[in-house]
């Protein structure tokens, strides 16, 4: 009989509100361990956490250590996950080997949503989701994350997919694979440094409640899959959509000519970008963070609350 249980350790936190069915949200780690310099990923993650227990919420922050799944850090595993070099980024295909070799793991989106599951954890709130790259028509390049909505049971809540991506093209993977996309105040797809792009959605809501209740209405008809929650970054952090566009498309051709492929992309155009921007594109990413954590915690207290 498999048992997955035996390489998940659940914080003592985490635990006491799973089992008393209070709301439990998820965050990923690469962000820490990937996403910016030590301390401000300590710092980040730190005020990520705050946010959602000020909305009456856990934090579970996920990440592989000592062979194990770990579902919510300690401000010890925090540190060593942000200071630590050769951070091994886990995705669906790594994560047994990570496991199994016992390697220090950040998770990507995809396999946050795994161990969310595992763990039971509905909510799971993140900066935006992997997708179809730019020039998919020759390098194939799609993002893990979007079959693991179409088949892992959690809400994401998210500022849309990554602005580096194909965005047309990540709307219709996620539409052809049954993915329910519905926008959070707002119409159309956010393109996560910015509120508004060319992609109208099927669905939105206008408050966490409505979105509670889709959820719960989900889980009744034991549909499979994620459901995904578009959340814009907030209009005071929003940046200009042609500026970042131009921006983004010289990021692009700048690392075809540099040869950077496969894993090495998003890190190099998120870099790129940031230098670009004169850190501008860095101050929004972090924004748009904070808001998600805010507006998940708020949707899985109403869940809850249905419940």
């Amino acid at each position: 009989m498999k048992n997955y249980k035996m390489f998940l350790d659940i914080k003592e936190e985490v635990k006491e509100a799973l089992k008393n069915n209070l709301p439990v949200v998820a965050l990923e780690s690469t962000i820490i361990s990937h996403g910016m310099p030590y301390p401000d990923n300590v710092k980040m993650a730190k005020k990520v956490e705050d946010i959602i227990r000020k909305e009456g919420g856990v934090p579970a922050t996920i990440a592989i250590m000592d062979g194990k799944i770990k579902i919510g850090l300690t401000d010890e595993d925090l540190e060593t996950l942000a200071k630590a070099k050769d951070v091994m980024k886990v995705s669906r295909r790594d994560l047994a080997v990570a496991v199994s070799n016992k390697v220090l793991g950040a998770t990507t989106v995809a396999t946050t949503m795994i161990c969310a599951e595992m763990a039971e954890i509905k909510f799971f709130v993140t900066g935006g989701i992997g997708g179809v790259h730019r020039g998919y028509e020759t390098s194939l390049d799609v993002s893990a994350d979007l079959e693991e909505l179409s088949q892992t049971n959690v809400t994401v809540i998210c500022a849309g997919a990554k602005a580096i991506l194909d965005l047309p093209r990540t709307m219709e993977y996620l539409e052809t694979k049954g993915v329910s996309v519905v926008g959070y105040q707002t119409k159309v797809l956010p393109a996560f440094y910015t509120r508004e792009s060319d992609i109208q959605l099927r669905h939105y809501v206008d408050s966490a409640k409505e979105l509670a209740e889709i959820v719960y209405t989900k889980d009744q008809l034991n549909l499979k899959g994620g459901l995904l929650v578009a959340n814009p970054i907030p209009v005071e952090d929003s940046l200009d959509d042609s500026y970042m566009n131009s921006i983004i498309d010289k990021a692009v051709e700048q690392s075809v000519k540099d040869g950077i492929q496969g894993k090495d992309v998003t890190p190099y155009l998120l870099k790129t970008i940031v230098e670009k921007t004169q850190g501008k594109s860095l101050a929004a990413n972090l924004a748009l963070v904070y808001n998600n954590a805010l507006v998940g915690a708020k949707i899985a207290k109403e869940y809850f609350n249905l419940k």
